[in-house]
């Protein structure tokens, strides 16, 4: 094994190409250590070179509303009502506290992403 940090986008394009002849390796053979070790090397070079920005509060409930094949009327309770539910998601009200609460419950979202500014329609 003859590993060494990647610091350059060629070392980036041979440690994937590595590691794609390393991965179905049994596992606990020094070839499985070897992927495990290039996989995290590579995950650190892809946050550092591209990072992928964490999507909008707004945008967090709709592919978390897809992904659990909810419709807006699923989370009236949550917003306060059918025309609340359109207003935030048609961006023109913005969240409140308890609405944050309800929905990191409602759609186990972290309160984190849905704390972030974002711009309201027209701003």
């Amino acid at each position: 094994m003859n590993i060494k940090l990647i610091r350059t986008e060629e070392e980036y394009q041979k440690a994937l190409k590595r590691l794609e002849k390393l991965f179905d390796a049994k596992a606990s053979t020094p070839e499985s250590d070897e992927a495990d070790i290039l996989g995290l090397m590579i995950d650190e070079f892809e946050k550092k070179n591209y990072p992928i920005e964490a999507p909008d509060p707004i945008e967090a409930i709709k592919i978390r509303m897809e992904e659990m094949d909810l419709k807006q009327t699923d989370l009236a309770e949550a917003l306060g009502g059918k025309n609340r539910v359109s207003e935030i998601l048609n961006r023109k009200r913005k969240l409140t506290l308890e609405m944050i609460r309800n929905l990191t419950t409602r759609l186990n979202l972290s309160p984190e992403v849905l704390i972030t500014d974002y711009k309201l329609a027209g701003q």
